[in-house]
């Protein structure tokens, strides 16, 4: 069987068994029983999932990520590997990503006595939270670590196609929830009560008018909605209304800015119709900061392995939690083709297993370049 054919399987196996963040167990089990048939040495760390593998010996060390973590979404694909897991998938095709990091495994392994350093590899829990790069991190696991690689899959690339650039790959994620507190009471006498739904809609209209008014035309950012909640009847007024959504910048500023305007526009609706309208503002993962002089070896690397590489124009409005690894270490981070009818997240996401084919060279290449 050729490697690839062998990473398919692997894929095809962990499509079939997601597991959703920090309950990958048997995505664990699987990974560390196929370490141990390569004879591949797994390092000890408090993790309670994930793996940590090295290969190689040395005092340099080089990492090479992956995360393993699957979604909770029905899966609308009929195939002979759909979700087992009912309400668990793979739509973010962290299974590709899992076989083409196996597949670098291999490569690296036969030419272990020749690397000039150790190469740790990490399998990481809970990427979709934003908080598994962080608590991995926290274990030790890039402790003398000199630069770490990753990628993700991107299925509005063809196979065969590659994508990157220095500075900013991906958005900063931020969530947000507001909350609404007021007087509710029957809908025939709203003079008695102090309608939160009035408020709600103020919120709604200010929210949505930080980026038109309150944003340079040359700074970016994204502030939506997901989620609007407020009572359960016709001809009851409610006394509370709650919204969330997220915010998505590139710089540590604007998102600052727009923190500090969502603050704003709630204490001043507070004070404006006397209620409580309380912020609850979370930062998830820090936009992902590529290294300029990693970018270029990243670039040549793919271009040998027979990539099309194209320079990312603009940042991603995605978030990804390679950010904690990289604001530690010197990172370099890529977007690889793979070519689905449907985008990443979304129930009938369906990539094409031939990136199994080139990734984990260019992979393996990569890291023995970045020692």
């Amino acid at each position: 069987m050729s490697n690839t054919e062998q990473l398919k399987q692997w894929r095809r196996l962990f499509h079939q068994y997601p597991e959703v963040s920090y309950q990958e167990y048997e995505t664990t089990k699987r990974l560390k029983e196929i370490l141990k048939a390569h004879d591949i040495k797994m390092v000890d760390y408090p993790l309670e999932t994930g793996v940590v593998a090295e290969i190689g010996q040395g005092d340099e060390i080089v990492a090479l990520r992956t995360d393993i973590d699957a979604l909770p979404i029905l899966e609308q694909v009929d195939s002979d590997i759909t979700s087992q897991n009912q309400g668990a998938m793979h739509a973010c095709g962290h299974d590709i990503h899992m076989a083409s990091i196996l597949g670098a495994a291999l490569i690296l392994k036969e030419k272990e006595a020749d690397l000039p350093g150790r190469v740790r590899i990490l399998f990481q829990a809970a990427e979709e939270l934003g908080s598994g790069a962080q608590q991995m991190i926290d274990t030790g696991v890039l402790m003398g670590v000199k630069a770490v690689t990753g990628f993700h899959n991107d299925p509005t690339l063809k196979v065969g196609e590659f994508s990157i650039k220095a500075g900013a790959m991906t958005s900063a994620v931020d969530r947000f929830f507001i909350r609404i507190q007021a007087k509710g009471g029957h809908a025939a006498k709203p003079e008695e009560s102090n309608d939160p739904m009035i408020i709600l809609g103020q919120l709604l209209t200010s929210v949505q008018s930080i980026v038109s008014r309150n944003v340079s035309a040359f700074d970016s950012a994204v502030v939506t909605i997901g989620e609007v909640s407020a009572g359960n009847t016709w001809n009851v007024i409610p006394d509370t209304a709650q919204i969330q959504g997220t915010v998505r910048t590139f710089d540590p500023k604007t998102r600052a800015h727009v923190e500090h305007r969502l603050q704003s526009i709630c204490d001043g609706l507070a004070q404006a119709f006397d209620a409580e309208v309380e912020l609850d503002y979370i930062h998830l993962p820090n936009a992902v900061m590529n290294d300029a002089d990693l970018t270029e070896v990243a670039k040549s690397t793919a271009q040998e392995a027979g990539y099309q590489v194209y320079d990312l124009k603009q940042p991603k409005t995605i978030g990804e939690d390679f950010s904690a690894m990289s604001d530690t270490v010197p990172g370099v981070f890529a977007f690889i083709g793979s070519e689905s009818d449907y985008d990443l997240h979304h129930p009938k996401y369906n990539p094409n297993e031939g990136i199994l084919e080139t990734a984990p060279v260019y992979l393996a290449n990569l890291v023995q370049k970045l020692f």
